[in-house]
């Protein structure tokens, strides 16, 4: 096991201690949604809220060590610290996530929305980062019938989608100065365009490459 999944399991580990410790500390109904306003919306049971997010972590591991034994292209194997990376990155965010959510149940107030969007945006940014050294595989990266047919298609769209989810993440970035819709809009957006676009790219690579074979 990689040092950085050890690392992921001390998260998650963390993650259960911290929701013992405040339990008798919080309120018996506890705030679980926020909207785009910021504020929060909906609302659940200790139980829900305090462990929820830890319960989730620790229910993903299991799949997370699994893929790269079944991947029949033993690609994630291949790109094994890229892949122990994206866990870890995924574990931190989630204990994010879950901080921001402790801290407003503990009495502090702020634009939930706001101070999600960096940590967001370093998301994109670092799926652009683990994207441009991610091997040909069946679970992870841009997984379209043209990628999976072609080790050439495969390389080059996951170079193009490296810069396009780096320049998502610094838009993104942006968000955290608005809010509401704006910062939702800038969060999303640029995600969704370069996401369809590169199943297009990966599909206009292939056929120029079908026409190299005639």
């Amino acid at each position: 096991m990689r040092r950085q999944v050890q690392a992921a399991v001390l998260v998650v580990l963390l993650q259960f201690m911290v929701a013992v410790y405040l339990y008798p500390s919080m309120p018996e109904s506890m705030a679980t949604h926020w909207g785009l306003s910021g504020a929060a919306d909906g609302y659940g049971s200790k139980l829900f809220g305090l462990f929820f997010i830890p319960a989730i972590s620790a229910m993903l591991f299991p799949f997370f060590l699994l893929l790269p034994r079944v991947d029949p292209s033993k690609g994630l194997s291949r790109s094994q610290s890229g892949y122990s990376w994206f866990v870890l990155g995924f574990t931190v965010y989630m204990s994010y996530i879950y901080g921001l959510s402790l801290a407003w149940n503990l009495g502090w107030r702020f634009d939930f929305g706001q101070l999600l969007t960096p940590v967001a945006a370093l998301g994109f940014y670092g799926i652009g980062v683990l994207l441009e050294n991610t091997e040909q595989n069946w679970f992870m990266g841009v997984k379209t019938p043209w990628t999976l047919s072609s080790k050439t298609v495969w390389t080059r769209t996951h170079v193009l989608g490296s810069k396009l989810f780096k320049i998502s993440g610094i838009v993104a970035l942006v968000g955290a100065f608005f809010g509401g819709w704006i910062s939702l809009l800038l969060i999303l957006g640029p995600t969704l365009v370069s996401s369809v676009y590169l199943i297009y790219y990966s599909y206009t690579e292939y056929q120029k490459e079908a026409v190299l074979q005639v």
